[in-house]
């Protein structure tokens, strides 16, 4: 399914000027698009977090384009009713050219929108997509794929010059054609300055209340991955609990059964 961007991004001005709260997940494959896709959310993220959360990489730098691609699929399967957007992977934007290819790689994969990070420096870029049809979200503040490049994962805006050169790229982006923009890791008051000062929504991820909605990974929402998770994120379940409890009574029943042939393995 294709959504024009100017209409998408209209509709979520509109939404803005009423007051909605916007609430998104993260999805990495069939079963939690399926899932997401039923629970409300006004969209579900392919994110490239997904080299960490499902594939154990350090940082968002361990996908590819091929990657991003083979989960956006799985995920698209699944949804059916809920917006859909994939990230663009680190490398795969550096020019006009390479970004058009890889976000109709995604498009077809199945997803209606793409993200990418950046605020200035991807504007050209941002405007060749939307005007080639493709909605694109953006992503300023704490940018992951950078993050090895500059300074850790810190918040963002504290001085002076930092918090102007956010400004500049949340103006830049919304002048540059994104239906709306990730917020990361921004001090809270600066956080609240750009969701009055823009048009477009601002979804939020660790830069406090006063944005226009919320973002977070769904592991970490669901309590997937006890061993790492961001200080900023609400945990709501305990998945990996459950997990645990399952398999530890499957191991019971299956222990107490003895084969009906002992000397004989069993075979799958």
């Amino acid at each position: 399914m294709k959504i024009d961007p100017l209409l998408l991004r209209a509709a979520w001005i509109k939404k803005k000027q009423e007051g909605h709260r916007w609430a998104a997940l993260t999805a990495t494959d069939y079963p939690s698009g399926r899932l997401l896709d039923s629970a409300g959310l006004d969209f579900i993220l392919v994110g490239d977090s997904l080299a960490m959360v499902a594939l154990g990489h350090a940082d968002t730098r361990g996908v590819t384009l091929q990657t991003m691609v083979h989960h956006t699929a799985a995920v698209a399967r699944g949804v059916q009713h809920t917006l859909l957007v994939a990230d663009l992977p680190d490398g795969s934007y550096k020019t006009e050219e390479r970004a058009l290819k890889s976000a109709f790689a995604l498009r077809q994969a199945g997803t209606i929108a793409v993200k990418l990070e950046g605020g200035q420096d991807v504007c050209t870029i941002l405007k060749t997509l939307t005007s080639r049809g493709i909605p694109v979200l953006a992503h300023i503040g704490l940018l992951p794929q950078r993050v090895r490049k500059e300074d850790g994962y810190r918040k963002q805006g504290k001085n002076t010059e930092e918090a102007e050169r956010i400004r500049a790229d949340a103006l830049a982006v919304e002048e540059a054609g994104a239906f709306g923009v990730v917020l990361e890791m921004v001090v809270p008051s600066l956080a609240d300055e750009i969701t009055r000062m823009l048009s477009i929504p601002v979804i939020g991820i660790g830069s406090g209340e006063c944005c226009d909605g919320k973002i977070l990974v769904l592991s970490d929402v669901a309590g997937f991955s006890p061993w790492f998770r961001p200080k900023f994120a609400a945990c709501y379940g305990n998945v990996a609990r459950e997990i645990q409890c399952a398999a530890e009574k499957f191991i019971r029943e299956a222990r107490k059964t003895p084969l009906k042939n002992p000397g004989e393995s069993a075979s799958l």
